[in-house]
C-alpha cells in the first residue's frame, strides 16, 4: 500500500509541524480535511524522514503501546504491539512483517515540515 491510498493522504503542502518539534522520533496524526492522517517523523541532524504511523503486520499504530520507538542502537524502528523491526532510515522490514513502512514524501521550508508533492 502506498501512502496516498489512505483516505485521509493530505495533499501536498500540508503542514505537519515545526522542525523544531522533532528531536529524535515522533507520531503525529496530520488534521486534513478528509480526517486524521497518522504519521511518524524522525530527524537525524538536519535530515528528516516521515512514513506512515501503521505496522504493516496488522496496522496498528507503531506506538500502540508505549512510545519507545528506536532501538537501543538507533538504527531500528520497532512496533510496540508486536515486536517487528523496520530499518530507521528506509523503512524497509528488517523483522516481524512482511513488507516495510509506507514513506511521506516531506520537505522543510521556512522551518516548517510540510508535504512534499510525488514525483
Amino acid at each position: 500500500m502506498s501512502w496516498t491510498d489512505y483516505s485521509s493522504a493530505p495533499a501536498p503542502g500540508t503542514p505537519i509541524c515545526a522542525a523544531s518539534d522533532i528531536e529524535d522520533v515522533r507520531a503525529l496524526s496530520v488534521t486534513t480535511e478528509k480526517g486524521s492522517f497518522p504519521v511518524l517523523v524522525l530527524r537525524a541532524g538536519e535530515t528528516f524522514r516521515a512514513y506512515v504511523n501503521a505496522c504493516p503486520h496488522q496496522y496498528l499504530p507503531l506506538n500502540y503501546r508505549g512510545d519507545q520507538l528506536i532501538s537501543a542502537d538507533g538504527t531500528k524502528l520497532m512496533c510496540t504491539a508486536h515486536g517487528a523491526q523496520f530499518d530507521i532510515h528506509s523503512g524497509e522490514v528488517l523483522q516481524g512483517a512482511d513488507c516495510g513502512l509506507d514513506a511521506v514524501p516531506i520537505e522543510v521550508s521556512d522551518g516548517q515540515i510540510r508535504i512534499a508533492a510525488t514525483g
